[in-house]
């Protein structure tokens, strides 16, 4: 790398590998765009600094940046080339914003020459993803590289984290000019003030049955130690917000279970009647709030704590007793070192909660030969404590969340806005970020479709992870709110589906087809002694729809209903 206070002349596509290089990445995930040849021709030469991961598809590499930005907690990087490309990857984009991941996407763009002409691909980001990300600006100026990068990566590291994205015009890459670089990016985490933890104090002290709730971006493996240490030392019950079960250790007597699609009966009335919500990092979305149905807008009844790194956030919706504006690495410390307030008097409650989330595991058996159930208590058992788990969207997710119990921080990649064909583009990213560890994906049948070609990057690149695809014939989640809403009338959620495991050989993968319980772990260990990527291909009743009511029940009882 050139020096910073003396610059040779570089052009645009160089600045902007220095500027990464700078900014300390080390992966970038792309599909290739002659928009944008010149940062290829610089990434050749930084090919020792950073690894190019090339994909099949714009929409698993905008993927396997943010799962990147999710287990590192630093910005995953994308390339993609202007309008279809753009267009693909902007479910990433949107998955980073929902999820607060930090992640850059770089979109080559027309050059400025033809820009409002509609010319071949064009397309005006700043409008396309102007309510998707932080920040969408298009470089015009080579010159101006190093400031506005620097600025891209303040933008999604800090603050609420996030994605932001940055068009490149193509002429702009190959021009050459004379300028310094800008250093790496800061992180500024804002902290409670010493009034809002006397305060806080005070409403834990007059509590009698708490909830913490943990959620959102902006966490490291020291914040969460931090927060356990505070949990533990107050002896409070802590629910996890929707797909963020890895802040807390599942295994622990304060865990309460996690306000999403598997949320126990006890841990939903314990949200409507707590007497404190402390919500430390999560927004309070719809599905943690059980479609803003658990917490009433926009006072709640229950004394509310917001603490979010976003200050926008906080009032967005509910109106806090205390709104404490906060980073989550700054606001764990500081909390962890709070004097006790009282954990005796809560420690029934808090037990009360742990026997609610603990009694969730109990489903009654599924119809046909397999439990998914019982293949979800294999791996709970089996896996290593620091295994990733990762997954889309669909109703197979549920009996993952309500059996498997994370006990680490970052073992767990899940989109928070229920996007499809997640899963095994982040385990990909997951297994070459951090080789050493087992990382298992999770499909439905029509989840895995939407990036399956991404086994092709896995193969390419040796990611030796297990993809377990979860396969009941139609649109799961779409066929039981068609059987809730239109009893009886199928309409666009069957599937043909072709033979998976096949399908998965024919990429180089190590590959079992189960078709009762008793094969899976089996099955499973094989796949991990074959030493290369695997897949299994779980084929279960399409009546085992949900953990706990099967297709026929809820169709009987919305025929009831009526």
């Amino acid at each position: 790398m050139t020096n910073n206070n003396s610059k040779a002349t570089r052009t645009g596509g160089q600045v902007l590998v220095d500027a990464l290089r700078i900014n300390g990445v080390e992966r970038a995930f792309c599909v290739p765009g002659e928009s944008y040849l010149a940062v290829l021709d610089a990434l050749h030469d930084a090919k020792d600094d950073i690894e190019l991961i090339v994909c099949r598809q714009e929409g698993g590499a905008a993927y396997m940046a943010e799962a990147y930005g999710k287990l590192m907690g630093k910005p995953g990087i994308c390339f993609v080339t202007r309008g279809p490309g753009a267009t693909n990857a902007s479910v990433g984009v949107h998955t980073a914003f929902q999820d607060s991941t930090p992640m850059i996407l770089f979109i080559g763009q027309v050059a400025r020459d033809q820009v409002e002409r509609e010319a071949f691909q064009e397309i005006d980001y700043r409008r396309m993803f102007g309510q998707m990300a932080k920040w969408v600006v298009e470089v015009d100026d080579a010159a101006r590289l190093p400031e506005l990068l620097s600025q891209a990566f303040h933008r999604a590291t800090n603050g609420r984290p996030g994605p932001v994205v940055v068009a490149l015009p193509e002429d702009m890459l190959t021009d050459l000019v004379d300028v310094a670089d800008a250093g790496p990016a800061q992180s500024i985490e804002p902290a409670a003030s010493p009034a809002a933890l006397e305060q806080l104090q005070s409403l834990i002290g007059q509590a009698q049955r708490p909830l913490v709730v943990l959620g959102g971006g902006g966490w490291s493996a020291e914040a969460v130690s931090d927060i356990r240490e505070f949990i533990e030392k107050q002896n409070l019950p802590v629910a996890a917000s929707f797909r963020c079960q890895d802040l807390f250790n599942n295994t622990l007597p304060n865990y309460a279970g996690d306000l999403g699609l598997a949320a126990g009966p006890e841990l939903v009335e314990a949200v409507k009647n707590s007497d404190l919500l402390l919500v430390i990092g999560a927004r309070l979305g719809e599905m943690t709030t059980g479609g803003y149905s658990l917490v009433n807008i926009p006072v709640p009844k229950q004394k509310l704590v917001h603490v979010h790194p976003g200050i926008e956030e906080l009032g967005r919706v509910y109106q806090p007793t205390l709104a404490i504006n906060a980073g989550m690495k700054t606001f764990a410390a500081q909390v962890a070192a709070l004097p006790v307030v009282n954990p005796q008097g809560l420690a029934d409650w808090t037990a009360q909660l742990n026997r609610g989330y603990r009694a969730n595991f109990d489903c009654p058996a599924s119809p046909g030969p397999v439990q998914m159930s019982e293949v979800i208590a294999w791996l709970n058992d089996r896996l290593p404590h620091d295994s990733i788990i990762t997954c889309g969207a669909g109703n197979y997710t549920g009996w993952v969340h309500r059996g498997y119990q994370h006990r680490t921080f970052r073992t767990l990649l899940g989109p928070t806005n229920g996007s499809m064909g997640y899963g095994v583009p982040a385990a990909v990213a997951a297994k070459i970020t951090a080789p050493e560890r087992m990382v298992v994906a999770f499909a439905g049948d029509g989840c895995f479709l939407m990036n399956g070609q991404e086994l092709a990057t896995a193969a390419n690149y040796d990611a030796r992870l297990v993809v377990i695809v979860v396969n009941n014939g139609m649109y799961g989640t779409i066929r039981m709110h068609q059987e809730r809403s239109y009893p009886g009338r199928v309409s666009g959620t069957e599937l043909h589906n072709p033979d998976f495991a096949m399908l998965a050989r024919s990429y180089g993968f190590h590959a079992e087809t189960v078709v009762a319980t008793e094969q899976f772990a089996d099955a499973f260990e094989r796949c991990v002694d074959s030493h290369k990527p695997a897949l299994i291909e779980i084929q279960v009743d399409p009546e085992a729809l949900t953990p706990r009511m099967t297709l026929s029940q809820i169709r009987e009882k919305a025929l009831a209903s009526r």
